[in-house]
């Protein structure tokens, strides 16, 4: 088993192309690759299991932690012939680098150098890139210099968006003590439509099967994947994947919980961190999908509803007019069934949708707030939680670790909600505390409601042990309690009027 990291110079230097015409010429080949993507990244991974037809998995040190990643790596390397790791922003960018990450797995690095407007420069790059990791010519005065992270060996580069082949051979000629393994043509005719968030979604098939095999023919022609897969790898230990998979199994508890969970999966809701289905199915659940734009109910015979994020203001107008869906979900929810919601999920379960163009989409109602689109307000970064009371996702005091990224806003709306607005707002609480990754305060978040809990940040469940299980037994409980009425819950309570207080603590 074989592993190697693709990194970048910066954001935007092609490396996602370059990873993924690197998995469609192994596919050609008949090479099974297992690919990864280094931090919070849905889309990217997405558009990797495009491609692979396996899912790709997300490794991020921050919110899941080293050993955590290790395992991950190790647990789904097994049963392919190598393993593609895509890294995120510039290779050394960010508080946990792609650097980090590579050193921390142990694999080689193969560096994505953007070519436009460069030639013998090309050299300079790829020379600080390599000397910077090794503590070379770092910033300021270091009588014993130190790598940054042990060990991120950049052993190849590929450069892309390359005018003609005199281009390449400039560039080539000017990288010393670095295999360059070949490039990607400026013209090569590959886009992945772009929008707010980022890349169209892998849900939305944005690359064609013909696009598909014209890139893998493009990399096959131009870069020597022969000694990326033969010659430019470091193996993995299969005994210590072996080691690892096993002490991951000892975790496993509850394996027949016979809980269901309902998890909404479409074109509109895909942002799910693979992982968190995985852990809640060790930890004893059966996991079914829904569309909440196709059909018109809950499905039967289900315990749990889990709604992830997605790009709900794209498909406002579908979710809206499926009226059925809405009402079901609406019914659930007020039962006091659990229901869990992340970013496009809370945004569905509000009163409506703004979109970009000021269009107003009614939703399903249940919480008391609006949500609005905003055009260059992005709200982006790490979070840490600490839960306020026991629900869904743990018990009070508990820390857990997501991300956050979007561009909608809580609003008020309309003054004639203002009497739902006041009995809903009885019994709505703020489930936790929240603070970025540099440990300063932000306003609360998670909204509950009975048992529904929604909230911005898109949890990682790797990041707590406790999360799956916790799920499942919460579901257990509401069952136990409920015996067949609704479920009452304890309750941070929250006047009507601070509602809007909510929305500008968020705002600043």
């Amino acid at each position: 088993m074989q592993g190697i990291v693709i990194a970048g110079t910066h954001s935007g230097c092609g490396k996602t192309t370059v990873t993924l015409g690197i998995l469609a010429a192994l596919r050609k080949m008949g090479v099974k690759a297992q690919s990864f993507k280094a931090g919070p990244d849905f889309i990217d991974s997405g558009l990797h299991r495009t491609i692979t037809d396996r899912q790709a998995r997300n490794l991020d040190i921050w919110m899941c932690g080293e050993d955590y990643v290790r395992d991950c790596f190790y647990k789904y390397s097994m049963g392919a012939d190598i393993s593609i790791v895509e890294g995120v922003m510039g290779m050394y960018d960010g508080e946990h680098s792609t650097a980090e990450l590579a050193s921390i797995l142990g694999l080689p690095v193969i560096l994505v150098v953007d070519a436009y407007g460069m030639a013998e420069s090309a050299g300079a790059v790829v020379a600080g890139f390599r000397d910077w990791g090794l503590g070379i010519g770092m910033k300021g005065k270091n009588t014993n210099p130190q790598p940054l992270t042990p060990n991120p060996l950049i052993v190849g580069v590929i450069f892309s968006r390359v005018a003609s082949k005199k281009h390449y051979e400039r560039l080539k000629n000017s990288v010393h003590d670095v295999q360059v393994l070949g490039y990607l043509p400026r013209d090569i005719n590959f886009e992945i439509p772009h929008r707010h968030l980022g890349l169209t979604v892998a849900e939305e098939n944005p690359i064609t099967e013909e696009n598909i095999d014209k890139l893998a023919d493009a990399v096959l022609e131009h870069i020597d994947v022969e000694w990326i897969c033969n010659c430019g790898m470091r193996n993995i230990s299969i005994a210590d994947c072996e080691m690892r998979i096993a002490e991951s199994k000892s975790e496993i508890r509850n394996p027949k919980s016979k809980i269901k969970i309902a998890v909404a999966y479409d074109r509109t809701f895909c942002f799910y961190y693979e992982d968190n289905l995985d852990l809640l199915r060790y930890a004893g659940a059966e996991i079914t999908t829904f569309s909440p734009l196709r059909d018109t109910k809950i499905p039967d015979n289900v315990d749990a509803l889990y709604i992830g994020g997605g790009y709900p203001e794209l498909y406002a107008k579908e979710l809206s007019g499926n009226t059925p869906m809405l009402k079901s979900i609406k019914e659930w929810a007020d039962s006091g069934r659990p229901l869990y919601a992340e970013c496009g999920g809370l945004m569905y379960l509000s009163e409506g949708i703004h979109d970009f163009s000021g269009n107003f989409f009614k939703m399903v109602g249940l919480f008391p707030f609006e949500t609005q689109m905003k055009k260059g307000n992005v709200h982006l970064g790490y979070r840490e939680i600490e839960l306020n009371d026991d629900c869904i996702i743990g018990k009070k005091g508990d820390r857990l670790r997501g991300h956050e990224f979007h561009y909608s806003e809580i609003t008020n709306g309309a003054d004639e909600q203002t009497s739902r607005r006041a009995e809903v707002t009885s019994e709505l609480s703020m489930a936790y505390s929240l603070k970025n990754n540099s440990g300063e305060s932000l306003p609360d978040e998670g909204y509950r409601y009975k048992n529904a809990l929604a909230s911005y940040v898109h949890l990682h469940f790797g990041s707590n042990s406790g999360i799956a299980q916790n799920f499942i037994r919460f579901i257990q409980e509401c069952h136990s309690r409920a015996n067949g009425n609704p479920v009452s819950c304890e309750k941070t309570w929250i006047p009507a009027q601070q509602i809007a207080g909510m929305t500008e603590q968020r705002e600043k």
